[in-house]
């Protein structure tokens, strides 16, 4: 049964994008004959993965290395981060797109090399400027290769319990690769130099693509079309304006017109974009993909536990570097609880359970454990001690994360007919992208108001001593996390409410056009 485009074409009917068989009936789904070299290929992808995620944060605690070596001022340091976000976050559905056109394979391998080159740039880079492009090429060269690395892993993997357990992995690389660069940044940046934590990327890489021929087999999908190049350019150009203007508005402030008009031409061009995919001939992104309740469930909730995630990251690094005194090995080491408990959460608890429970008693269960850690960690004080305050609540936050990310992963990409796999995988990686740079400037703009709300009721004198300043700091990071506890409660409430599926009995085949 088809349906009509205003231009008259046939278009296949929505039962092809179902995530899984409803709880009413269930339609069968040929089995495809399992890859004999899928474990292989699962390291292969893992390794692409956790370079990408881990690029993230690995720079972050060489950063002020960085700017050192470089003369870099303060105005300009934060494009170091914000040229890769731009980057990566803007040209992720492009990426999807042409991933689906090209060949995944294909173009995960030009991800891979491209990524290595531009780290080797960025780690030799003699100035501001030639750092900044060497990141910004990193986030292109990402963009490409994330969606096809998850679209692979999809169509690799059909059997549910092989499935669980390859995005019980995935799921843990994705949690955990951000506390991994914390950690790897610190080493690097103590007993190397800043320049290693972009040199890094070049051996992951070079061993992903010693194995990326020999173990990936790209299934068949789409091999002809053309790109919707206006939706493209309304697409990227509306994710960058939006990344841009939230980028800006911590050091800007919100009511400033750097801030307002990209997010306002952000919108405009989103919404322009939303109306021209549903009637291009090619779309870039097929609505059908987000129009399914389950995968739309199941993208918001990725979406609001990013946001209200990543925050912490940047809170307790300056917690345990400013506060605490912590050096940048001990402050790298101090993100190891999270990373097991992620790992755990994933590979242990989520993966052994997906097969027989439903995705959104996990991804629920996740976030209040989640929302339970952001709540300890609103209690520190300025004397507050690690194993008896941090511990705690950064093992909670692992085992949530784990808890969440594995079965979003897996339900988001079930179903996805072949063609639509890149774009799909895309998708739900623009989300993640996104939500963590919204959460980021939001929870720091959060935080740095109340601080400052608290120093100014606080400080009788010209200038604050530093047992009060470390106290104003500790105080907007305890408001922050509140407000993160609340937003992943609302991830769990979301999660709840729409992920009404059990788990596909074989999901990420390659289903019909």
């Amino acid at each position: 049964m088809s349906k009509k485009r205003p231009g008259g074409e046939s278009l296949p009917s929505a039962p092809s994008t179902a995530t899984g068989p409803s709880p009413d009936h269930e339609v069968p789904a040929a089995t495809p004959e399992p890859d004999p070299k899928r474990w292989w290929a699962l390291a292969v992808i893992a390794l692409a993965q956790l370079m990408v995620i881990l690029d993230g944060t690995v720079v972050n605690i060489a950063l002020p290395s960085a700017q050192r070596a470089l003369g870099m001022s303060d105005a300009d340091r934060q494009w170091v981060i914000t040229a890769y976000t731009l980057a990566f976050g803007g040209l992720l559905l492009l990426g999807g797109r042409i991933a689906d056109l090209v060949g995944r394979k294909r173009t995960f391998v030009i991800g891979l090399a491209g990524f290595a080159a531009a780290s080797a740039l960025g780690g030799a880079a003699a100035g501001p400027g030639m750092l900044f492009a060497a990141r910004a090429l990193q986030g292109a060269f990402a963009a490409v290769l994330a969606p096809s690395a998850l679209s692979l892993l999809a169509t690799t993997f059909t059997d549910p319990k092989e499935r669980a357990r390859a995005f019980g992995v995935y799921g843990a690389l994705a949690g955990g690769g951000s506390a991994v660069g914390l950690i790897v940044g610190g080493l690097l940046t103590e007993y190397l130099n800043w320049r290693w934590s972009l040199y890094v990327n070049v051996p992951i890489a070079l061993a992903a693509l010693l194995g990326a021929p020999a173990f990936l087999r790209d299934r068949s999908g789409r091999r002809s079309g053309h790109l919707d190049v206006p939706g493209a350019l309304l697409g990227c150009g509306g994710l960058v304006a939006l990344v841009y203007g939230f980028s800006e508005a911590e050091p800007r402030g919100w009511s400033s017109p750097s801030v307002l008009t990209p997010l306002v031409a952000g919108v405009v061009l989103l919404a322009a974009f939303v109306w021209w995919q549903s009637r291009a001939a090619s779309p870039l992104l097929p609505l059908r993909i987000v129009r399914d309740r389950v995968r739309a469930g199941s993208l918001a909730t990725m979406g609001l536990a990013t946001i209200g995630m990543f925050g912490v990251f940047l809170f307790l690094t300056y917690y345990l570097q400013v506060v605490l005194g912590y050096p940048p090995v001990r402050t790298g080491l101090a993100f190891v609880p999270i990373s097991a408990g992620i790992v755990i959460g994933a590979t242990q608890i989520a993966a052994r359970l997906l097969p027989r429970t439903a995705p959104r008693t996990l991804m629920s269960s996740g976030m209040v454990l989640a929302a339970a850690g952001m709540v300890l960690l609103s209690s520190l004080t300025v004397h507050a001690q690690y194993v008896t305050h941090v511990l705690p609540a950064l093992l909670l936050l692992g085992l949530g994360m784990g808890l969440t990310f594995m079965p979003v992963y897996a339900t988001a990409t079930a179903g996805v007919p072949a063609q639509d796999a890149g774009v799909a995988s895309a998708v739900l990686n623009t989300v993640q992208q996104m939500g963590a740079s919204l959460g980021t400037v939001l929870l720091n703009t959060i935080a740095t108001g109340a601080t400052g709300r608290y120093l100014h009721s606080h400080v009788r004198g010209p200038d604050a001593d530093g047992a009060t300043l470390d106290q104003g700091m500790v105080h907007g990071f305890s408001v922050a996390y509140r407000c993160s506890a609340g937003v992943l409660l609302l991830a769990a409430l979301v999660a709840g409410l729409t992920v009404w599926h059990r788990t596909p009995k074989h999901a990420g085949h390659d289903a019909p056009a």
